[in-house]
């Protein structure tokens, strides 16, 4: 099959390029912080398409920050090891061995996949963890029940921020590098803590004081009940979703990560399907919605 990009007669590709550049002079030297998970960091193609939008974000001078995930790596290492992953409310119990599971695939592995294909893209990535310049640091995760609060799960070493120090991050920016960050933070007695990787970008965004928080998922955006996508929404609007029972499972940290940073002043939050080609550069060079925004108001 060939590329239909190829068939574009030349002068509307430099019509396409003139309409991406009020966006870009819009977002030039604005933070874009990118949770990358689901299908776009498992299939070839995707993975490509993935590592040039950032490039290309960098080129023309936007800051991305990139918040890996690597929850079906996770599972795949811990098959192989004879271990069997169990989860409470959507976490991943992690007790001490599957918590050195976690560092050496998510750590290793996965986020040296991710700084490979950016570099091999043409950029400059470094891939940092929460221990590196002291980034993320974390306590044990206290895991309230959702239908009796007075009951709490013990899920391990799986951690709740308790600051962000974003100095590396901005160190590397600033020399034109591109953070790779894996989702995992120190203690005060350096143990290692596992943290949803939706709720490191979404702190890290705030903290950064981001443009953009882009989720990349395995869903078209925010879907109502009959199945539509629901392109902008209201924090009052999502109250109702969640509510309601529309937003439910592994959305759920997922919205309340991005509904706390729309509403700690990062301007946009964007859920984007991961599946589209270039989805990124889709959402944030054009006019057209390829998935739901969240706003504070």
């Amino acid at each position: 099959m060939t590329d239909p990009i190829l068939h574009i007669p030349p002068r509307d590709k430099a019509e396409i390029l003139a309409q991406a550049l009020p966006y870009i002079r819009k977002f030039h030297g604005k933070t874009i912080v990118i949770k990358y998970g689901g299908n776009a960091m498992t299939d070839p193609a995707l993975q490509a398409d993935f590592a040039e939008d950032v490039v290309l974000l960098k080129l023309v001078g936007m800051n991305p920050v990139v918040v890996h995930g690597g929850g079906p790596q996770i599972e795949a290492a811990l098959n192989r090891l004879g271990k069997k992953g169990s989860f409470i409310q959507g976490m991943r119990v992690t007790d001490a061995e599957t918590m050195e599971v976690v560092e050496w695939v998510l750590a290793g592995e996965v986020q040296q996949d991710i700084v490979g294909l950016i570099n091999q893209a043409g950029g400059k990535a470094v891939g940092l963890t929460g221990r590196d310049g002291g980034l993320i640091r974390a306590q044990k995760l206290k895991l309230a029940d959702r239908t009796d609060p007075s009951l709490e799960h013990d899920v391990g070493q799986v951690g709740d921020i308790v600051s962000i120090d974003p100095s590396v991050v901005k160190a590397l920016q600033d020399d034109a590098f591109i953070p790779v960050v894996s989702p995992i933070g120190f203690g005060e007695n350096n143990e290692s803590y596992n943290i949803n990787a939706d709720v490191v970008a979404g702190k890290l965004a705030t903290v950064l004081k981001a443009e953009k928080l882009m989720l990349l998922t395995n869903t078209p955006g925010v879907l109502d009940k009959a199945g539509n996508l629901l392109t902008d929404l209201s924090a009052r609007e999502i109250d109702e979703l969640f509510a309601d029972g529309t937003i439910s499972g592994g959305m759920l940290p997922k919205i309340e990560g991005a509904l706390d940073a729309a509403k700690s002043g990062v301007n946009a939050v964007h859920i984007i399907d991961g599946r589209v080609p270039h989805a990124m550069l889709l959402e944030i060079l054009t006019d057209q919605a390829y998935g739901t925004m969240i706003r504070a108001r």
